[in-house]
């Protein structure tokens, strides 16, 4: 795509989405009108593509039998007129709630505008009429009506409970609209409409206050996203609604799926437009695999028969207008520290559960782990010291080795051996060198004459012996062997086939990728789940750098670099996050991580993160680091993946297991993936560090 296409959120399956809160006031509908309109202005500055405005906001909602006064129903077409010409240049799609004459009767409705038309006219179809609403008393209910059209301010246009809206233009803009009591109804109308294919859902509401009722709508909003997988759009009137009995706090909020990406100030009496991009690509993929949502629609008597799509020309801006919605660097690691803190607890449980349950089932008396003082075989170790602790165990069951080669460091191994001790394990330590040597010579490869070839023969000769160890102590010692390898190595196939990071009798870290490890340790240290000892070599190894420790360090003294050679996992791991559990494209993923990541100054960054570890990367960057993942990932080793051991899924989205999430050819090809991404980068960073 072209070079501004490529920074346009709408390029990417993105609509930008806003819940409008106007002040409001006693039925003054021309008042109400011009803040209308103004929103809808503002909304157009900021690159809104559709914006949801509270119930009745034309009118006001609280005016009782002023609604069944003509002099105000004819004020508010006079309103409508306003509105649509106000809005005849404007970009956004505007969901106003207004009262509406049909047939002899009056409706609670949601109007639907676009660029001075207006495209449809949604009754609400439940009306309350218990404690302090009677609503009844006015209006009649749009339950059941199809078919029908009304006619407003000149215009002759669709009406009914039966309508979803799609722009021609713009793929996956698809919404449905209802009126406030319909959320709160055992089976929301917007069910129907999510079944019958709307993506984002809106909500117009009045919805008085009173004490628990914002955590009551959060938890609807919340929930009723996630069911439908869907994105929510609800806007409450607030202020200068009338308040003779009742008060209002102009409650907004952005759902998708279960994630809130925004809500407005409450009790507030400046108008505010809450602003967030829907990734609408990524629900229409979520509902594609998800077989549950698919029979519920067929269970519904296929919805999309009985509801009028409603069609119009958007005409995007397709602009750079930056990124209006909440993204986390680290998707599996959560920026706020309560959430981490759960996270943590529950990913170190799932992973003790498993390894407990399977210590159970399987014939013999010890574990078997190979520890190397890096942070896959540390997390290992310690989620088997705590499986001892549950089991009623000494942790003397757990036979912990650390077998030293000839790139191993002092400063590792002297960590591996302070560990094993400080967790009271059986440690031991086998040295392959010789083993290797006498290999490598049988091989008559270079190294055994004195040559320093380290090659990947050199480097799994090692690796390979080290597993062979574990797998016949094991066998003598009545035992079976705990993987080390993580969710993150597992994805770029950077494992030796048949080793303990691919190979093993249970995979306790399978499912936990590599960002996650780093804070589940810290969590262990900040949760004193071990004495301190043990907390400080579990500090020391945190501030290792990562690497396989195979080949011998350079003349500069520098050890060998996993993150040189492959990339930061940190990205390895946004890109693990979005393209195999989203499913997006390559040229998405690097847009959104080129917004995550540009500025490491700005936005939020995991608790106790260190200072020194923020760094930024610009697109070419990440380009680079994208492209090795998509080949690695889909192209040489999905082999290693189908082969995998038992081990617990931890995350969500989070299981490469070929009998779980993931499932793939192992002889595919990245080519598709590899065109995809250079097709879309703009032309300044397509050919940048290929």
């Amino acid at each position: 795509m072209p070079e501004s296409r490529f920074h346009s959120f709408h390029a990417h399956g993105l609509v930008r989405v806003a819940a409008a809160t106007p002040v409001a006031s006693v039925g003054d509908v021309a008042t109400n009108a011009e803040a209308i309109a103004a929103l809808i202005a503002d909304a157009d500055r900021r690159g809104v593509d559709l914006v949801v405005f509270p119930e009745l906001a034309l009118s006001s909602y609280a005016i009782d039998d002023l609604l069944l006064q003509d002099a105000l129903l004819d004020a508010v077409e006079q309103g409508i007129a306003q509105i649509l010409a106000a809005s005849e240049a404007l970009a956004p799609v505007a969901v106003v709630g207004a009262p509406v004459r049909r047939g002899g009767r009056l409706y609670n409705c949601a109007l639907v505008i676009a660029r001075g038309a207006l495209l449809g006219v949604v009754p609400k179809s439940y009306l309350p009429n218990y404690r302090e609403y009677y609503e009844k008393r006015w209006f009649a209910s749009g339950a059941g009506l199809a078919g029908l059209e009304v006619t407003l301010a000149g215009q002759t246009v669709p009406f009914g409970a039966d309508l979803l809206f799609a722009a021609a233009d713009l793929p996956d803009f698809i919404f449905h609209a209802e009126v406030c009591e319909d959320y709160w109804a055992p089976l929301p109308p917007s069910t129907h409409g999510a079944l019958a294919g709307a993506l984002i859902l809106c909500n117009l509401s009045a919805s008085n206050v009173v004490v628990g009722k914002a955590r009551e709508r959060e938890m609807l909003a919340a929930a009723h996203a996630t069911r439908t997988l869907s994105a929510h759009i609800f806007s409450a009137t607030g202020a200068g609604e009338s308040t003779t009995d009742l008060a209002w706090d102009g409650q907004a909020m952005i759902h998708e799926l279960g994630d809130l990406l925004g809500r407005s100030a409450r009790f507030d009496r400046t108008p505010e437009l809450l602003v967030a991009d829907i990734d609408v690509q990524r629900l229409r993929l979520e509902r594609a695999r998800n077989g549950t949502f698919n029979d519920c629609a067929a269970a519904a008597g296929h919805p999309e028969t009985r509801f009028r799509r409603i069609g119009f020309t958007h005409q995007p801006h397709m602009r750079d207008a930056g990124l209006e919605r909440p993204l986390r660097r680290f998707p599996f690691v959560p920026d706020d520290a309560a959430r981490l803190d759960e996270d943590c607890y529950e990913a170190f449980n799932i992973q003790v559960e498993g390894l407990a349950q399977r210590f159970r089932a399987t014939p013999g008396d010890h574990m078997v782990i190979g520890v190397s003082g890096g942070l896959d075989s540390t997390h290992a170790l310690i989620v088997a010291a705590k499986t001892c602790d549950r089991l009623g165990l000494p942790r003397a069951a757990i036979l912990a080795f650390t077998l030293p080669g000839f790139a191993t460091g002092e400063a590792t191994k002297a960590n591996a051996w302070a560990l094993m001790k400080a967790l009271g394990v059986t440690a031991a330590e086998i040295d392959i060198r010789p083993a290797a040597e006498r290999m490598l010579a049988d091989l008559g490869h270079p190294f055994a004459d004195g040559e320093p070839v380290y090659d990947v023969t050199f480097e799994n000769v090692q690796a390979g012996l080290r597993t062979d160890y574990l797998f016949r102590l094991a066998n003598q010692r009545g035992g079976f062997v705990i993987g080390t390898g993580d969710l993150s190595e597992l994805a770029l196939g950077w494992c030796t086939y048949g080793v303990g990071d691919q190979m093993s009798h249970y995979g306790v870290n399978a499912g936990v990728p590599k960002t996650l490890i780093q804070h589940l340790i810290r969590w262990s240290i900040a949760t004193a789940q071990f004495d301190a000892d043990t907390d400080m070599i579990l500090d020391a190894i945190l501030a290792t750098e990562i690497s396989p420790e195979l080949v011998p360090a350079g003349a500069d003294g520098a050890m060998q670099s996993t993150e040189d050679r492959i990339g930061p996992y940190a990205l390895h791991d946004f890109f693990l996050h979005h393209i195999v559990h989203h499913g997006l494209p390559p040229s998405k993923v690097a847009f959104l991580a080129w917004h995550a990541w540009r500025d490491a100054a700005a936005g939020h960054w995991p608790p106790g993160f260190p200072d020194d570890a923020r760094v930024a990367y610009d697109l070419g960057t990440i380009a680079r680091w994208l492209r090795i993942f998509l080949t690695r990932f889909f192209a040489t080793s999905q082999f290693k993946r189908s082969a995998l051991p038992n081990g617990p899924k931890v995350s969500p989205g989070g299981s490469l297991s070929p009998r779980g999430e993931w499932r793939a050819p192992s002889d595919g090809s990245a080519a598709l993936w590899l065109a995809e991404l250079d097709r879309a980068l703009p032309e300044s960073d397509g050919a940048l560090n290929r």
